[in-house]
């Protein structure tokens, strides 16, 4: 055995140990929501086989295509799908019948923190921040492109949120990194800044090899085959997977990490504007990206993703918190449970500018939906702004808030003989207060949710504090919370293997921007 495996399995022993000790300090919180609320749906049993066999028509006739990706096209033609050129037309079932058989109903994704682990799938719902924006937001800074610093700040706050579950992926674009470097940037602030799972990098088959070979070090030289990365696979509608989306799938899929398989839909431009053909090219599209995968590695994780988002027939801008895209992942997430994987939609989406009254209307009526339809993976719960163009440090702040709100509202009505109060009901009578009872006493602590960021003083008493709206007071929260925070254990020998590495793969490129 070499010394640099027994250094990095040591050191993996000793991480795993400070993890259980940090952990201990958020006995209270979970790692995921679990729902009791059964899933709400909008769409019949009949309805529902309808878009199916609409989806099976789309996958029969018109086909998908695999651009410049010859080894897709060859392990679909071997398993029976009719391939002429990049165009890929699959036999009805086909793809239902891989998909089903193989892709599991439910998986783990393991954190480096053995307590932050979640469960993807069933009647879980992971919240996970922000993805993918060029910019960044505060009140104080404006809007301005994202940096390093930036991306760090966002994974610090999504760490300390307990109602966040997962530390997200690219929670926004560091673009003071050269394009081919910074995805080493960061995985590594994921590892290095919170223990909760991430995503790995997508834009390339080698940057996600080296999301991988990072994850093995911090997990101690070895993921034993464990599903550590769940992470974003988007296709190119309509009805196209590109090689960058195709290699980095497969790349992940080879090494048993999930792929959240996601039709990217800006319906009237990208699909027909009708929620019912929103959802059947959706099903279509993520049943061939799903059967690839599977192709792959039969058993790998995938996540049936759907981002449907409607548009101003006016202008062609995309918009957020309109009816139709909400009607579309009630019905894609029924499609997703009667294929039997678990489904990633929602989160908390608006396309204001500004942490406003805009912004929180537009993201309530995501949210949820996110949590009333059964969502498991939730990307985009915290920070989302501007569509999406620019993460939002107070609009995070106030997404967190609204996360913890719907994980009480999942847990249902309690039944049990306090949740009941029929003993206090009984012994209180008629035209007497319950504020002095014994159940209200036992129960005032945890009876309601509380927010962190609303103000509910009289008049008075906000004026006197400074009169601050609930933007105001996000921004004074998160800059506390950055003040406050310190970062979960690393041993020592893995963040030096992790920055060694790094270096290595740095110097091996020529930096790129662009």
């Amino acid at each position: 055995m070499s010394e640099s495996t027994t250094r990095r399995r040591s050191g993996g022993r000793a991480g795993r140990r400070a993890a259980r000790e940090s952990s201990k300090q958020d006995a209270n919180s979970s790692p995921f929501v679990t729902r009791t609320l059964k899933p709400f749906e909008v769409v019949s049993e009949e309805g529902l086989a309808l878009i199916e066999d609409n989806a099976e028509t789309i996958l029969e006739q018109v086909g998908v295509n695999f651009t410049e990706y010859p080894s897709a096209l060859k392990r679909l033609a071997e398993a029976g799908a009719d391939v002429d050129g990049e165009r890929v037309r699959f036999p009805r079932g086909m793809c239902r019948k891989i998909v089903s058989e193989n892709a599991p109903d439910i998986y783990t994704q393991h954190a480096r923190n053995p307590a932050r682990s979640v469960q993807i799938g069933g009647n879980a719902t992971v919240f996970a921040p922000n993805y993918g924006s060029p910019f960044a937001f505060d009140l104080d800074n404006g809007r301005r492109y994202a940096n390093i610093e930036d991306f760090r700040n966002i994974v610090k706050l999504a760490y300390m949120a307990p109602a966040i579950h997962h530390s997200g992926g690219t929670v926004c674009e560091p673009v003071d990194i050269p394009t081919n470097k910074r995805h080493l940037d960061m995985v590594y602030s994921h590892i290095r800044y919170s223990d909760k799972p991430f995503m790995g990098s997508v834009t390339a088959a080698e940057r996600a090899q080296d999301s991988i070979e990072m994850a093995r070090i911090a997990f101690g030289g070895d993921l034993e085959d464990r599903t550590v990365m769940t992470s974003l696979i988007n296709a190119n509608s309509p009805l196209s997977w590109d090689a960058t989306m195709l290699g980095a799938a497969e790349t992940y899929a080879s090494a048993n990490q999930a792929c959240i398989i996601t039709p990217f839909i800006l319906a009237g431009a990208m699909s027909p504007v009708t929620v019912a053909g929103v959802a059947a090219q959706t099903l279509a599209e993520a049943l061939a990206g799903m059967t690839f995968v599977q192709l792959v590695r039969p058993g790998a994780p995938v996540v049936f993703g759907s981002f449907a988002s409607s548009m101003s027939m006016q202008t062609g801008a995309p918009t957020f918190g309109t009816p139709e895209p909400a009607l579309v992942l009630y019905t894609v997430a029924a499609l997703a449970r009667r294929l039997g994987v678990p489904f990633r939609s929602g989160g908390s989406l608006c396309g204001s500018k500004l942490p406003d009254a805009q912004a929180a209307y537009e993201s309530a009526s995501t949210l949820i939906p996110t949590l009333m339809g059964g969502v498991n993976f939730a990307l985009h719960s915290a920070g989302w702004q501007e569509g999406g163009l620019a993460v939002g440090y107070e609009k995070f702040i106030l997404d967190a808030d609204q996360c913890g709100m719907m994980e009480v509202m999942a847990k249902g009505v309690d039944l049990s003989p306090n949740g009941q109060a029929l003993d206090a009901i009984i012994e209180n009578g008629p035209g007497q207060h319950f504020l002095g009872t014994a159940h209200t006493l036992a129960n005032f602590e945890t009876a309601f949710y509380r927010s962190t960021t609303a103000d509910n003083s009289s008049f008075e008493q906000w004026t006197e504090e400074g009169g601050l709206d609930a933007a105001k007071r996000a921004n004074a929260t998160w800059k506390q919370q950055l003040a406050d925070y310190e970062a979960p254990p690393l041993d020592d020998a893995i963040d030096a293997e992790l920055t060694d590495f790094m270096a290595r793969r740095k110097a091996e490129m020529a930096d790129e921007f662009g």
